[in-house]
């Protein structure tokens, strides 16, 4: 047993030939974020602050979609939605429709740490953010460029698209949509276990880029996106009505419990076997110190180490 800490900035068609001006500051952002998460553990951080640290730091960047880089909805808002999950209590929180506070996903600690409940959306979470005096910005803290250009493209082809769909250039080919108009991608998150078996889970994002406003994904649902016990945590990251359909987080736990098959083989079997192609990925690891990263899309910006001295940054499979 030792320590172990996963973390991911979205799955989707990310493109091979995707420009080295948006692929190098994510991958240098996941460098930095799993180094801060590493040091955390080996400071005997539990995992659950390592979590909500690394989370926090992802929501920061505006590369990702989350935090200060959300996409925007159909009204040219933000509404940002984020989960925690302790594996040791099976405690946890989650909030959506958020619009001006800076860390989602330090606000959904708040909910499952100083609330009788598990989930505060739209006003009561802005309301309760304001009693607890967490950090918020004026809405324009939110909105980048590139995501201003994201929505008025997708208003322009009539779709809902996920968020890693780069920002076309005057007399590009548009990338192809699926069957269902979108373009698929996912969001962020973190998990870890720490020296002592603990084990929890994260996750947060803006959603999808034109979505009709009050619209909730996968990230802030516990068992969907988010999902943390006594033998493994997981994040997810795709198209989020899939993910919720399939309840992705809590079926990885549920064969390891219930079939008692390994976080490899559990995670691979619910990504590849359980889900249509293109759609999701996960980051997950288990009490004894495994990871798995599993996705069924092109790529996925993801990161890891253990404390074995393992330690990957990638976007696309080695083969």
């Amino acid at each position: 047993m030792g320590w172990a800490i996963a973390l991911h900035g979205g799955a989707g068609d990310i493109p091979l030939s995707l420009p080295l001006e948006s692929r190098q500051p994510r991958e240098e952002a996941l460098r930095r974020c799993l180094q801060i998460g590493v040091e955390a553990l080996k400071a005997k951080k539990p995992s659950l602050d390592v979590v909500e640290l690394v989370v926090r730091e992802l929501e920061n960047i505006p590369q990702f979609n989350a935090g200060k880089g959300s996409v925007l909805t159909n009204k040219g808002t933000v509404e940002m939605e984020a989960s925690i999950m302790d594996g040791s209590t099976k405690n946890c929180g989650a909030v959506s429709g958020l619009k001006t506070v800076v860390n989602a996903v330090s606000l959904a600690r708040l909910v499952m740490e100083k609330t009788p409940h598990v989930y505060l959306a739209f006003d009561g979470a802005e309301e309760f953010a304001k009693e607890q005096g967490i950090e918020t910005a004026d809405s324009s803290h939110f909105i980048t460029a590139e995501n201003v250009e994201r929505l008025k493209q997708a208003n322009e082809a009539h779709r809902v698209q996920l968020d890693y769909t780069q920002p076309l250039q005057n007399g590009s080919k548009e990338e192809r949509p699926n069957a269902n108009g979108d373009v698929q991608l996912g969001t962020v998150g973190c998990v870890s276990v720490d020296s002592y078996g603990n084990l929890a889970a994260a996750t947060s994002t803006g959603g999808l880029v034109n979505k009709r406003v009050g619209r909730i994904g996968d990230s802030p649902i516990i068992g969907a996106g988010t999902y943390a016990s006594e033998l493994c945590a997981v994040s997810c990251t795709g198209k989020g009505e899939a993910i919720l359909c399939a309840t992705v987080a809590r079926d990885v736990a549920a064969m390891m419990e219930f079939k008692g098959v390994p976080l490899e083989e559990a995670a691979s079997y619910v990504i590849h076997e359980c889900m249509p192609k293109g759609t999701a990925g996960l980051v997950a690891v288990s009490a004894a110190g495994e990871v798995a990263m599993p996705y069924n899309t092109t790529g996925m910006f993801r990161a890891c180490a253990t404390e074995d001295g393992y330690s990957e940054v990638a976007i696309w499979s080695a083969s």
